[in-house]
């Protein structure tokens, strides 16, 4: 695959700045995931809720979701292969939006997130409480597409992009932190681009 790189000599110290240490910059959003593109139409999507919670798990389907406050948000983005874009909008429900709707458990510290594919990715639900992160329907104005996670996908902004996870489908709560998939693999348990959390 052929990135179409920024790599312009000089580029503004405000741009620059903006840039985790050892990216590049691209104006294209590069498709990157394991495995094939599910087709899932919004009438057949839903999200589980589960894990520790009180009382059972909860399930919400799409016009469940578009009843929700929707939030815009202008996001850098940044992947664990060294490519970063900046401005991206996003459309959809905050997760703390989506976590207020269950009575989470006071032992509860991190969630594991469920998508197609049998994809799980771990994060801290610190991590998933910071501004910006939310279930997203669109990117830049538009549905957002199925090879980059449509109907629904996760936002996680501030980690690498990985733990953003395609085609999500649940959350569940849990007392601990636990490998996700890639995380299984050798990646890191977090992903700040910051400090270069790339593989444990």
């Amino acid at each position: 695959m052929v990135f179409s790189f920024l790599r312009k000599p000089g580029l503004p110290p405000e741009i620059e700045a903006r840039r985790p240490p050892g990216q590049a910059l691209t104006e294209k959003w590069p498709v990157l995931h394991y495995g094939g593109v599910p087709k899932i139409l919004r009438n057949k999507w839903s999200l589980r809720l589960f894990g520790l919670i009180d009382g059972e798990p909860m399930g919400l389907n799409w016009d469940d979701l578009m009843a929700l406050p929707q939030t815009t948000t202008t996001e850098d983005i940044h992947c664990v292969t060294r490519w970063s874009r900046l401005d991206m909008s996003f459309e959809g429900v905050l997760f703390s939006e989506i976590m207020s709707l269950v009575k989470v458990r006071p032992q509860a510290t991190h969630a594991m997130i469920h998508a197609e594919n049998s994809f799980t990715t771990n994060l801290s639900l610190e991590d998933l409480l910071r501004p910006g992160v939310m279930f997203a329907h669109k990117a830049d104005g538009q549905d957002l597409p199925a090879d980059h996670g449509g109907p629904v996908r996760l936002v996680v902004p501030h980690l690498y992009f990985w733990k953003s996870a395609k085609w999500v489908r649940g959350v569940e709560f849990m007392d601990r932190d636990r490998a996700g998939f890639w995380e299984s693999y050798g990646y890191h348990m977090r992903g700040d681009p910051w400090v270069e959390e790339r593989y444990s």
